[in-house]
């Protein structure tokens, strides 16, 4: 199903979270990263500038595409190449659009007022060259700085990956910290805060167009262990994707997956950059390891 250009319409067929349920139906529950950092550009073979970076994004693109339920290309691998990088981002952003796959720019982009409408300008409105389907957010300056953002994916049928639980270590003392309620009491985890106010704008999407799934998902790393439940972070009434890095080389396997999600494993949309990226660069390689990792993960997710 084609991304649209203009205005979402009403209906769930216009909502980022029905069309990627639909993705993950067809092609199994996988986002594929497009990560062009210098070691795996020197793997295929490609230098480390602008050309190589265009040559491995597009490469990826054009043996994906179509062929996986997403791909997230990491942006900060197209910036450090500067405007011209950037540029190639754009032109992977072009070229997956149309093709029935869902693009998520991973860019964690988050602030406050006027800078945060810029973001959302930049990511989420339509004809921007740098607007896919989703952005990557982050909610550490207060999720309702976030506001620009739900409301520009709203408008355009787009969709956000707020961080909720990562794996790094140094995730847990903010995303595990508690919050103070009025009454100065201790409040609910940030986390489980990011998750409450995900399920409360996916559940009134969900209302009005029926989709299986709304358009804000968390980021909720595949390595955490038990931390959602131990937090008491119910990831099941989210309502919305789980898009779970560390599946795979980064040391997820099907007991990691069923310890973390549980009964919420049928929302995760595993992420797999490494496991895939380096079967490449010969595009038959690339979409034979894609297959196999979204058969892997769809066994022990469903």
């Amino acid at each position: 199903m084609s991304h649209s250009t203009g205005p979402a319409d009403d209906g769930a067929a216009a909502t980022f979270g029905a069309r990627l349920a639909g993705a993950m139906d067809r092609h199994g529950p996988l986002c594929v990263g497009i990560d062009p950092h210098p070691a795996l550009l020197e793997r295929w073979g490609l230098t480390d500038d602008v050309d190589g970076l265009r040559r491995f994004s597009l490469g990826v693109v054009e043996a994906l595409a179509g062929q996986v339920a997403a791909l997230k290309p990491q942006s900060a691998f197209f910036e450090r190449h500067g405007s011209a990088g950037v540029a190639v981002l754009e032109e992977v952003v072009a070229a997956t659009r149309g093709t029935g796959t869902e693009l998520v720019v991973d860019a964690k982009r988050g602030d406050i007022g006027s800078t945060m409408d810029g973001y959302a300008d930049a990511y989420l409105r339509d004809g921007s060259p740098l607007a896919g389907d989703a952005l990557t957010v982050s909610p550490y300056l207060g999720f309702g700085s976030l506001g620009p953002a739900v409301e520009a994916a709203s408008a355009s049928g787009r969709g956000l990956f707020v961080l909720a639980l990562t794996s790094n270590p140094e995730g847990a003392a903010v995303q595990h910290a508690r919050t103070v309620a009025a009454d100065g009491a201790p409040g609910e985890s940030v986390a489980g805060a990011v998750a409450a106010a995900a399920a409360l704008l996916n559940a009134a999407e969900t209302a009005r167009t029926g989709a299986p799934l709304g358009s804000v998902g968390l980021v909720v790393g595949a390595t955490i262990g038990a931390a959602a439940r131990t937090l008491g972070v119910d990831l099941t009434a989210v309502g919305g994707p789980l898009l779970a890095p560390g599946v795979g080389a980064q040391g997820a396997g099907p007991a990691e997956l069923e310890d973390v999600f549980g009964d919420a494993r049928r929302a995760v949309l595993a992420s797999v950059s490494r496991g895939v990226l380096g079967a490449g660069p010969a595009p038959a390689d690339l979409l034979a390891a894609a297959r196999r990792t979204a058969d892997d993960v769809a066994r022990v997710l469903r």
